[in-house]
């Protein structure tokens, strides 16, 4: 096995065998399909809704009238913040709101 600990640039070890830099990860990354939009699209609208529910939570835990209303009322919170209030981001703000 060649030395490696030499190499520069970017050098990926993915398990004991094998060992990518740069280039060759960058040909195997262009072999794979591109995402699927819907996932594409989740990771454009994930990071924004992630910083409502911190804001909205953060909130709850020091004011508890806007938590006994936020709680009434999650979809509505959700929607004043400008967050679409999906399936998922309810699970995610009623389990963080216990």
């Amino acid at each position: 096995m060649e030395d490696r600990s030499r190499c520069e640039g970017l050098v990926i070890r993915v398990n004991r065998h094998y060992v990518f830099e740069e280039e060759r990860l960058a040909d195997v990354l262009a072999t794979l399909r591109p995402a699927p939009a819907g996932w594409v699209e989740i990771a454009r609208e994930l990071p924004p809704a992630r910083a409502a529910i911190d804001a909205l939570v953060a909130r709850a835990e020091q004011d508890a009238a806007f938590r006994a209303q936020l709680v009434g009322d999650l979809e509505g919170a959700l929607a004043r913040e400008g967050v679409e209030p999906e399936a998922r981001v309810l699970a995610e703000l009623r389990s963080r709101l216990g």
